[in-house]
């Protein structure tokens, strides 16, 4: 369902722009994804609104047959200046695809009253499906930003726009987004 409205407490989730992640191949110019989410970041900061920065730092145990066995270089986590994190922001860093599980990031929803989330970042069919999938399960609205994230496979990238995100929220473009903030002004 395209984006109708923003809850008052509305809060923006940015997943995985860090410079490991961003460094990777993707379906999509990174640099046009990071653009759109910094501009949210800016906008929802404007409004008094909380930004939620995840970062992933590892990787959940467990076999699987496509698992990341290596090391990760120093600076893999940190995210990308381009978000210009604010003191007021909240970091989330996250050993899972999705940015709930062994975090407090529900609790820091809850406690700041938050009834919806928008989601944007990288990997659309990893971490933010995941999130968003739970944050539904939860009882949050949701939104999804689908100019302001990509994959590193395109088909599954268009499976989550597609036939996932419908069944879970609802979605928009970064600027669509940005005008329904300045609505609730």
């Amino acid at each position: 369902m395209p984006l109708t409205t923003l809850d008052p407490k509305s809060a923006l989730i940015v997943i995985d722009l860090q410079k490991g992640i961003a460094s990777l191949p993707t379906a999509h110019p990174t640099e046009k994804i990071v653009k759109n989410a910094s501009g949210m970041a800016a906008a929802f900061r404007r409004h008094d609104l909380p930004v939620v920065l995840v970062n992933v730092n590892g990787g959940a145990s467990g076999r699987a047959e496509q698992t990341y066995r290596g090391s990760f270089p120093a600076d893999f986590a940190e995210l990308l200046p381009e978000l210009d994190r604010q003191p007021r922001d909240h970091l989330v860093t996250k050993q899972t695809w999705g940015a709930f599980s062994g975090t407090d990031l529900e609790a820091f929803l809850r406690d700041a009253g938050v009834t919806q989330v928008v989601l944007c970042g990288i990997a659309t069919s990893i971490g933010v499906e995941s999130t968003a999938r739970y944050a539904h399960e939860l009882g949050f609205n949701v939104a999804l930003a689908v100019d302001a994230m990509t994959d590193m496979n395109a088909d599954a990238h268009a499976n989550s726009l597609e036939r996932i995100f419908p069944r879970l929220g609802e979605t928009g473009t970064t600027q669509e987004i940005i005008d329904r903030l300045a609505e609730r002004s």
